[in-house]
């Protein structure tokens, strides 16, 4: 076969704004202008601490040291690991700040302005009836957590996201549930659930079941929804070193993101960092949502082909009659025509899949976000089988998780979800049953709140209000709840929205490398991190970290039985029920002495046998979607007197963003210059007499932003690219069924001038 099966991808017009290449010297700019300012020294020697990088679960650090991955690579730090340093370095925010700033002109603010403010320092409280923020002591900060979580277990909730450490979620679940609440929401409800409900399906296991090592084994990469130069720039070293020995990357992606095509990497700096390097073999940009139909093209071509491996199927696996039938049945017009790519493309990638000896199919939040992302994970997923790629080194199943903890945090049990095997033995440890209610997840958290079923509201980390869809509903379900206490380094969005009915407080907490004591945090590939004890850069702040308020405010409620709440605000206690009760986790008892990071056990597989209760992968048949717009009438736009154009509207982050934490205004690979800008295809605008930078209305099911400004970018036709958090107020929440992720990367909307 040749080298490159594709020389450049169906929808490829870029702007005069985008860079040729991703990566590159642009990165070299950066680190100098960093390390060459007032703050360098601080942030050397952040990066040199040994602590788990802060951005995405692709990080590196622990205590390999922090340019070092978990196979002793050196120089794998990116800049987004950088940026998500310097903002933690900010100074603290001034004593009076809150003072002289009411709360009404900190709703002013935008995400990137919020975090600009600096670091939280002292903490402080909103009132009912009140316009500022005020200073508040530790002592009534703890009476009014104490009274407020007293409340009835089903009416008292807690949200979290991955920037905490596993110490800090072992503690939340288990105060949660010691109180008797399952309402344990977490940011992953909003992102990888689909993931985390197919694997356990399919395999017994929630996690990626592909460590970094076997994916340095793979002579081809499947990688799909993803934007891995923006959001986890470490694997593109990966893919750089695969290419390097011959082998493939298929890139599944509606937007031609420039990275996944090529990307200069100062990993390489003599073969790679200048000239850049070839990413993408094939790339795949199919309609937004129709992934399952892409995915049984492949399963199709490969049965055409005859690349099947039926004695794996017979062997290994339950339910492949049914999957290798819809293949079969399933005829290619409405493959093609369902999912906007061709059958010359789809037989090509099926090609690569079928003669590549080891396949790794990884993919992040364009797969999940949609309303069948359960679905999506699984016609990955059977590919994978259908081809013999799971249960041997080098191939497998691999989410690609873009928070640096998000992963730790489900292991830890911050889930509604919560494993039989855990529970058992959280039982054991209370002395008692746990009988849990279902929970609310995120999404099920905010319309119980809305509802007026929500009285106390506990946020370790994250933006619960920038990440939700709807931002009117999201600010009024907050607004019904009583009590909402925020632990967070740094003021965002939230913060000034999300505003409770009486008291809405804010408490500064020491991040990562800040910490007086080691804590621990998992890699997405279940790789687990011992971080080193550290100091604040802030003097005279007035911070806690999170151990200790979860378990001040845990033995105020429970007192010291038949849990010691105050022993465990040493993190060396909490190892050891960690290493009692989740499991996988044993050597963690240990970790404080040997200092040795290990992978979680029983989570990758080198082997073909599997976690179910057979031993064998369980498939699952996945029904095509059927993917329409709506009119523009629907929007209540006259197409007839307005020209107008419907599209199918994705959702993400800017080159610069992590989360909902915005560090940049502008997108440098898609060459969108601001936040409020549209990306979509010439063809598209050019329908409606749009030429590049005109300023448009953007319209969903629950508002419209204006000015919005056209850029033409490389989405396939009918689809367009917004950035969040900015963009969630326009649409309501459009759920995928099985786990309540927001469809994110498919929102019908309506463009006029």
């Amino acid at each position: 076969m040749e080298t490159n099966p594709q020389p450049k991808p169906p929808y490829q017009e870029t702007n005069e704004d985008t860079p040729e290449i991703g990566g590159g010297t642009h990165i070299i700019e950066y680190w100098a202008q960093k390390t060459l300012s007032p703050q360098s020294a601080k942030l050397w020697k952040t990066l040199l601490h040994k602590s788990a990088c802060l951005s995405c679960s692709w990080g590196t650090g622990g205590q390999k040291g922090g340019f070092t991955n978990e196979t002793g690579e050196k120089l794998q730090r990116c800049m987004k690991s950088v940026e998500a340093i310097s903002a933690e370095l900010q100074p603290g925010v001034s004593t009076h700040f809150f003072d002289t700033n009411p709360i009404a002109r900190l709703q002013q603010l935008s995400s990137l302005e919020a975090d600009k403010l600096g670091r939280l320092s002292f903490p402080v409280i909103l009132r009912a009836g009140c316009s500022h923020y005020e200073r508040i002591s530790w002592n009534e900060i703890y009476e009014i957590a104490t009274t407020a979580f007293k409340k009835d277990p089903e009416r008292v909730a807690s949200y979290s996201s991955g920037r905490g450490s596993n110490e800090a979620a072992f503690l939340l679940q288990l105060m949660m549930r010691t109180l008797g609440s399952n309402n344990l929401a977490d940011c992953s409800d909003l992102c990888h659930a689909p993931s985390t409900t197919a694997l356990n399906e399919m395999f017994g296991t929630n996690t990626s079941i592909v460590s970094l090592e076997s994916l340095k084994e793979a002579d081809c990469v499947v990688l799909a929804g993803a934007n891995s130069p923006s959001n986890h720039p470490r694997l593109m070293n990966e893919l750089i070193k695969i290419r390097d020995k011959g082998g493939k990357v298929i890139v599944i992606n509606p937007v031609m993101e420039i990275g996944l095509v090529k990307f200069g990497s100062p990993a390489f700096p003599v073969k790679s960092l200048i000239p850049g390097s070839d990413i993408a073999s094939l790339y795949l940009q199919p309609i937004p949502g129709s992934d399952v139909a892409l995915f049984v093209g492949i399963q199709k071509a490969l049965l055409e082909q005859g690349r099947i491996d039926r004695a794996f199927l017979e062997a290994y696996t339950q339910g492949w009659e049914s999957i290798l039938a819809q293949a079969q049945t399933t005829n290619w017009e409405t493959i093609t025509t369902t999912c906007g790519v061709s059958r010359t493309e789809i037989e090509t990638a099926a090609t690569i899949i079928g003669t590549s000896k080891r396949v790794v199919f990884g993919w992040a939040m364009g797969i999940t976000q949609q309303t069948n992302g359960v679905d999506n994970v699984y016609s990955i997923a059977n590919t994978a089988l259908v081809s013999g790629n799971a249960g041997k080194m080098g191939a497998g199943v691999m989410p690609v998780r873009g928070h640096s903890n998000v992963q730790g945090f489900g292991s830890m049990g911050v889930t509604v979800k919560l494993k039989a095997e855990i529970k058992q033995a959280l039982e054991q440890l209370l002395g008692r049953p746990l009988s849990l209610p279902k929970g609310y997840h995120t999404r099920d958290l905010i319309e119980a709140a809305a509802a007026g079923k929500v009285d106390s509201l506990l946020c370790v980390g994250g933006n619960i209000y920038g990440a939700n869809p709807d931002s009117v509903q999201a600010k009024h379900a907050l607004g019904n709840i009583d009590t909402i206490i925020y632990l967070a380094t740094k003021p965002n969005i939230g913060h000034f929205h999300g505003l409770a009915k009486s008291n809405t407080i804010i408490i500064p907490v020491l991040n990562r490398f800040e910490h007086p004591y080691k804590t621990t945090t998992e890699s997405g590939n279940n790789f687990v991190r011992l971080n080193d004890e550290g100091e604040t850069h802030l003097k005279g702040a007035d911070l806690v970290a999170e151990v200790e308020f979860i378990t001040k405010l845990a033995h105020n409620l429970l007192g010291e039985a038949p849990i010691q709440w105050r022993k465990l605000q040493d993190p060396y206690y909490v190892r050891q029920l960690i290493a009692t009760t989740i499991p996988g986790y044993e050597k963690i008892a240990t970790i404080d002495e040997t200092k040795a990071e290990f992978t979680i056990s029983g989570r990758i597989v080198t082997e073909p046998h599997f976690k179910t209760p057979s031993g064998k992968a369980k498939m699952f048949a996945t029904p095509l979607p059927n993917l329409t717009l709506p009119a523009a009438e629907e929007f209540g736009v006259d197409s007839q007197s307005v020209k107008s154009l419907v599209l199918a509207l994705m959702t993400g982050r800017s080159y610069s963003q992590h989360n909902t934490v915005v560090y940049k205004i502008g997108d440098h690979y898609r060459g969108m210059p601001h936040r409020n800008c549209i990306l979509i295809n010439r063809i598209d605008a050019e329908k409606i007499g749009l030429a590049a930078h005109d300023r448009v209305t953007v319209q969903g099911d629950a508002g419209k932003l204006d000015r919005v400004e056209v850029i033409y970018g490389a989405v396939r036709v009918g689809a367009a690219l917004m950035f969040y958090p900015e963009v969630n107020a326009i649409f309501k929440a459009r759920t995928e069924t099985q786990t309540g992720t927001p469809a994110y990367k498919r929102v019908p909307v309506v463009v006029y001038r």
